[in-house]
Formats: structure tokens, sequence, C-alpha cells
């Protein structure tokens, strides 16, 4: 009569959402009554509700989350903490672990008996997800032995779920297929499952290494790599030679750096690749860029920056003339913010010209030219050469040398607008790298607008955020030691952000912009520690400052900006206690 009674309910709830009709859920239950069947296994039998469609319902009934699995989202480690056997008995299988909390997804997540049992195998609190029983059957029999059997999982791939056909090379070429060459072949789907995971993960980089027991791949999200599968011994070199295929590289060539580029479709969009080989001791390593457009953020006010260093870098880009630099290390995002400033100021009245190595994305409106050192084609020669084309704004992808860095100024007093990446630590600090590399303070005074440094930062993921109080050392160094007990907040960890606690990334942004009295500094080839004192007594923020206020604001954690930002701000912060300027805390 129970069963009878949940079977009813469960009908009523199908027919009120309107997946099936009253005619329908009647007819499914006078057969129910005969055969004594399962109400929603009879549904999907008959074809009235589709198979995921059922089990997304029954989760939000038993309010539990759904998952499909897929390669990547299960750690197969943890299955040992329950074992083959058992795991196939209860249905189950464990997928990650946070601070004592074991998700595990079930096939029946609703039983209390199974649940308790999994508690006391695993000593662990149990989080329960609902997913396919046969989902759950079959990664429990190819991984129970800890051994991936790449091959048979790879081969038994639907064609839909791997595939990744190549839309044209960069340079020339018809769309082709990229399973052309290898059809059917299990080195084909695994290298078309890694990108496509990467792709839907939002990865910017996979890389491919050689490893004593075999290959190891791993992808780079938010900043942080993480270990996607390792395929077994034996494969390694045929995953290179697969990849190479793919970039128009040379397969025969091991010994030797090599570079390649393609574009593909997947996921229904366009998405370049960057491929770059690396002989090592145990073989060659490849690392694949991926230059996905669907995260690329082209507009200013979506990259992170504050109100007022907003308002100071678009100051900087309306004048007509002069020189911008974006500073900061490698992989802190000063391309796409020169991109966004690009997409500010390009209009059909403007020539617009960049250098770049390499051009990362095609921009509407704007003359992108791509560095070729082994023929001459320098950032310097590009330069000179781009000076005859009549331009109004130059942007140049990288400042490296001497040269470069006197054509860019020269064109910055000659009446153009010239924006440029530069690595520092700081935005003071580029004044002192440019000075070192022979460019006359007077020259550098009259053509500098000014200097934005940045970083990224991960931020909390939403699915997991928490409140937590920083240790006194964190509040320290953060320059909020007068404000313990003050909530934060951070990720705990979830199948979202893959249990790190964050998802996705944040601009931090400090601005300094070129006043007269910063422009008398420059002109007399001040010290950098001045201009910190100059900026901290005009209140303009550090990059660690910047980073608190985020943090403040709860879009990620103090410990994150600590870890981001350079150790140096803390003397432009106790002066500017000294001076009582406000802290972060009481600017917001």
């Amino acid at each position: 009569m129970t069963e009878r009674r949940s079977a009813s309910r469960l009908g009523d709830a199908l027919v009120a959402e309107g997946a099936i009709t009253q005619e329908q859920l009647d007819h499914i239950l006078a057969e129910q009554r005969s055969s004594g069947g399962m109400l929603g296994e009879m549904l999907v039998a008959q074809g009235a509700v589709e198979s995921v469609q059922m089990l997304r319902f029954l989760a939000r009934q038993l309010a539990v989350p759904f998952c499909q699995l897929r390669h990547g989202l299960v750690d197969f480690s943890l299955l040992e903490l329950i074992g083959e056997e058992e795991a196939l008995r209860l249905g189950a299988i464990p997928m990650f672990k946070v601070h004592g909390t074991l998700t595990v997804a079930m096939a029946e997540p609703q039983s209390l008996p199974k649940i308790d049992r999994l508690g006391q195998l695993t000593g662990c609190k149990i989080r329960p997800v609902l997913a396919p029983r046969q989902n759950i059957f079959e990664y429990i029999k190819k991984y129970a032995s800890g051994n991936t059997d790449v091959d048979s999982f790879l081969a038994s791939l639907e064609e839909s779920e791997v595939e990744v056909v190549e839309r044209e090379s960069v340079d020339d070429g018809p769309a082709t297929d990229l399973d052309r060459m290898v059809e059917g072949s299990p080195i084909v789907n695994l290298v078309n499952v890694a990108l496509l995971t990467a792709i839907r993960d939002g990865a910017s980089d996979i890389h491919i290494e050689p490893d004593k027991k075999g290959s190891r791949i791993r992808y780079r999200i938010d900043g942080t790599l993480r270990e996607l599968m390792k395929p077994p011994s034996g494969l390694h070199a045929s995953i290179v030679s697969r990849i190479k295929v793919i970039g128009r590289m040379d397969i025969a060539e091991k010994r030797l750096p090599q570079e390649g580029r393609v574009r593909i479709v997947a996921e229904g969009r366009d998405i370049d690749l960057r491929v770059s080989s690396m002989p090592t001791l145990l073989g060659e390593k490849v690392v694949v860029r991926i230059l996905d457009k669907a995260n690329l953020r082209v507009r200013l006010q979506d990259l992170g920056f504050r109100r007022e260093t907003l308002e100071a870098f678009e100051r900087m880009l309306r004048q007509p003339y002069g020189l911008v630099l974006v500073t900061g290390p490698t992989g802190s995002g000063k391309t796409t913010t020169l991109y966004s400033a690009l997409d500010l100021i390009r209009s059909p009245e403007s020539n617009i010209v960049t250098v770049e190595d390499p051009v990362e994305y095609q921009l509407d409106m704007i003359n992108q030219i791509q560095v070729h050192e082994a023929i001459g084609m320098t950032f310097a020669r590009a330069l000179r050469s781009i000076l005859r084309q009549d331009p109004d704004v130059i942007m140049v992808g990288e400042i490296r040398d001497e040269e470069t860095a006197r054509v860019a100024v020269q064109s910055a007093l000659t009446g153009h607008l010239v924006l440029a990446t530069l690595h520092t630590n700081d935005a003071p600090g580029a004044v002192a790298r440019l000075l070192d590399m022979g460019i006359e303070p007077y020259l550098l005074s009259s053509a500098l607008n000014g200097v934005v440094a940045q970083r990224l930062a991960r931020t909390v993921c939403e699915h997991c955020t928490a409140k937590y109080i920083p240790e006194q050392n964190v509040l320290e160094d953060a320059g909020l030691a007068d404000k313990p007990g003050r909530p934060f907040r951070r990720g705990a960890g979830c199948e979202e952000c893959h249990n790190s606690g964050f998802r996705g990334r944040v601009g931090i942004y400090a601005v300094m912009e070129v006043t007269p009295d910063i422009r008398r500094l420059i002109h007399r080839a001040a010290p950098t520690h001045e201009l910190r004192e100059a900026l901290a007594q005009d209140g303009v923020l550090t990059l660690r400052e910047e980073g608190v206020l985020l943090a403040l604001d709860g879009q990620t954690c103090l410990e994150e900006v600590l870890a981001v930002t350079h150790s140096e701000d803390t003397g432009a912060e106790a002066s500017r206690r000294k001076r009582g300027v406000p802290e972060p805390a009481e600017v917001v």
C-alpha cells in the first residue's frame, strides 16, 4: 500500500509538471497493479519520460543534486575506501572528499541504511548525489582495479561525446574532420576527450607530460594545474604524435622544440589552439594553449576594476597621444586588459595596429601583426614599419629590449597613443625598468600617461561559499590587524569548483596616473620608493590594498590576495597609516 501511495505521489507530481498526461499516468498505474513494477522504470521503458529527465525530476523530489559521471569528475582513489564488491552492492561510488565530507554518487540516495553503511565504511559524513545506476556500475568496474583501461574506455565512447572537428588552419586550408586519418582509434578519442573536457571546464592550457610509468595529462583551471587522466605506459608517443598532427607539426622531429597552431570546432564554437612541444629526458612534453573567445571579456567594466581605478585608466586612454603600460607577471591577464582597452577606443575613424607574439584573439577594426623573429620580424622592426602606416593607436604585445622601448617612447612623443605590456612587480617599478633599458628620464616623463599593475585572484565558488575568520597573522599581513573577528568568505570545496573552493578569477588593478608631481619625479629619475611614497601621499592604493578591498567585498579570500600580491606593498601601507590615509577597510 505504501509503494502505491508513493507511486501515486510521483505520478501526480509528473502530471503537475507537464512531463506526462493524466491518461498516461492512469494507464501506467493500471499496468503497475498487475505487474508490480516500479512506476519510474515503467514510464522510462514505455518512452513516456526520458531516463535523464526522470532522474533529474527524482533528484528535485529528493532534494539532492543530480550528475552524470564522466572522466575527470571522480577521484577514483577513493573507491578503495569501500571496495569494488561493496560499491556494486550499494550502487554507490565516491566522487570527492572535502573536510571530512564524502560526496558519493548513488543510485538510491534516499536509502538511509545505505548512507549509514557508507558512513561506517569511510568514517566520513556522506553527501549523496543521484546518478544513473548503469553509469555508476560502469565506472566502478572500469576503475576498481586502480589501472585505467584507457583503450577500452575511450573506444567505447559515443562519437558525439568526443567529436572535435578541425575548422581550418590559422593560415589556410579547408575544413576537415580530425578523425579522418585514424578513424575509430582510441588515441584519437583520448585526445578529443582531453580537449573537450578542458574546453568545457574553462581550462587555459593542457599539459601532456612523459612519466616513468607512462604519461600524465593535466589542465590549468583558474591558474592551477589539475590532473585530468593518467594513460598507461606505451601511449605517450602516440598521444604526442596525434597532437602534432592536429597542430601541423613535424611528427618525425623529436629532438627540437616545435610550435603549431590550429582552429577547431568544439561545443559548437570556434576554438584556437597553440601547440608547443619540448624534448625532455623522459620524452616529449606538449602544452596546448586553449584560446576560447567565450572566455574573453573585452569590456573594461567586466574585468574587475573599481570605479576609481577604472576612471583613472579611461582618462589615460582618452589622451590623444602618450604611452600607457600594463605590467604584471606572465599569466596575469595583461593581454586581455589591452584588448579591452582597444575595444573601448576602437572606431571606424581610428587606425589601430597591434604587434603581438602571438596574436591570441582576432578583433574587428584592428590590424594585428604577428611577430616572427626567425625571419627578422621583431617588435622593433614591426614598430618602425607601422609608423609609416599612418596609425592612430599602436599596441605592442611586450617591451622586451631597449630598441623596442625607444621606438615605443618616440612613437608616443610624435602624436600616437601607444599601449604596451612590461614585466614589473608594480606600477612604479615600470619607470625604473624603462630607465634601466636606457630611456632618458626627460623623454619618459613627457611620454608616459600612466601604468596599470595587475594580478589575477581566484574568486570564491558561489556553490560552496562559507564565512570564516582569518588567522591573526593573515589580518596583520593584510593591514587589518585592528579588525579581528570580522568574517570573510571562502569556498569549502565542491564538485562545481573541483574541490578547490574557487571558481573563476577576477583582476586586481592598481593604477598609477602620471600627474604633474609624478612627472617631475620621473624627470629627475627619482628612485622607485619615492614614487611609491608620492602615490601613497596622494591616496593611490597599492595592489595589496586593492586586493583586500576585493576580499572585504567577498569576491575572494584574504589568503588568496596575500598569495598573489607582492610583499613590497607593505612599505607603502605603513607610510599610508603614518600619514593618516584611510586603510582599505575604511575606504569601503
